[in-house]
């Protein structure tokens, strides 16, 4: 039994996943939470690591077949005539970064927050407060950090996102 990569429908990895098991392969299909913004809400949602790709186990034979024709699947990724064999330790790497929600953890629990440790001079590289210099002080999650500017003869904490900062040159 070997891994493949299908190649599925637009948003229809979890059905497609579903055919599949109905007809009996093992299926995985890694998710993350993403972060989606509207309307100036921010809201988690649970999203496909690869947006319209799953990765089905099945002998060689079979996944031709089988799995090309289940529906949500437009067809198997393919080099040439043969499927495209996905290496086991792929799948074991993802697996092992799926948290205990079973959701594929993208900073390993630590985010781009972790880099940087309080008192710490940081620079913002981009946004409206682009070239800025502050204090870290502390991280709100794994994307963004409270910083302390000096503003206008004042000190004020700004929630900036973690990404956007570079230790600053003393």
């Amino acid at each position: 039994m070997q891994w493949y990569c299908a190649y599925t429908k637009p948003d229809a990895e979890v059905w497609a996943r579903s055919n599949l098991w109905e007809r009996g392969f093992e299926v995985y299909l890694p998710r993350y939470h993403k972060r989606r913004r509207h309307a100036r809400r921010t809201t988690w949602v649970e999203a496909p690591l690869f947006p319209r790709y799953l990765f089905v186990q099945a002998d060689q034979g079979r996944s031709s077949r089988g799995v090309a024709f289940a529906p949500g699947i437009v067809s198997l990724v393919r080099f040439g005539e043969q499927p495209s064999v996905v290496p086991d330790a792929v799948i074991a790497e993802l697996r092992a970064r799926e948290g205990d929600d079973g959701l594929v953890d993208l900073d390993n629990g630590q985010g781009a927050a972790s880099r940087f440790l309080p008192g710490q001079r940081v620079r913002i590289e981009d946004g409206a407060m682009c070239e800025q210099v502050g204090l870290f002080q502390a991280r709100v999650d794994a994307e963004r950090v409270i910083i302390l500017l000096s503003l206008l003869g004042r000190d004020v904490r700004a929630v900036v996102n973690a990404r956007t900062l570079r230790a600053a040159d003393r």
